[in-house]
């Protein structure tokens, strides 16, 4: 038996064998909504390990570098929805995206397009984007 509770604010079904589990029939958020929600940082939290390494990584832990990439996601970015967790019991039912921009690169020395992948889902409250998982 799994033992978990859901945070996310879709609940239509549950996780049963633990992470990565897709569920079928999204996008479960409206993206303009999410966009809404996350309109600056203080509406966008990490909510994994590995979500706080890679956005240390990637932008120096600047959460509203997150915040700005969610504003560019478009419904055409769509890949799948899953249940992820957080390592600690709590669930969430996410939207996976994919979202490209041009940013410069100074090891490469120029401009190139960067590619990363978000996963994320709004919590029961309504007022949160909880971010699983920003990485390139």
């Amino acid at each position: 038996m799994v033992n978990f509770y859901v945070i996310s604010e879709y609940i239509s079904t549950s996780p049963s064998k633990g992470g990565g589990e897709k569920i079928p029939g999204g996008p479960l958020y409206d993206l303009g909504r999410i966009q809404a929600i996350a309109r600056d940082e203080t509406g966008v939290k990490l909510f994994t390990r590995d979500c706080v390494a890679d956005v240390g990584k990637y932008f120096g832990g600047d959460v509203e570098q997150v915040a700005g990439l969610i504003q560019l996601v478009r419904k055409t970015d769509y890949i799948d929805s899953e249940w992820c967790d957080n390592g600690k019991g709590a669930w969430a039912a996410c939207d996976a995206y994919s979202v490209c921009r041009k940013e410069w690169v100074p090891t490469a020395q120029k401009e190139m397009l960067m590619e990363y992948f978000l996963k994320f889902a709004i919590n029961k409250l309504g007022t949160l984007v909880l971010t699983f998982s920003c990485h390139a």
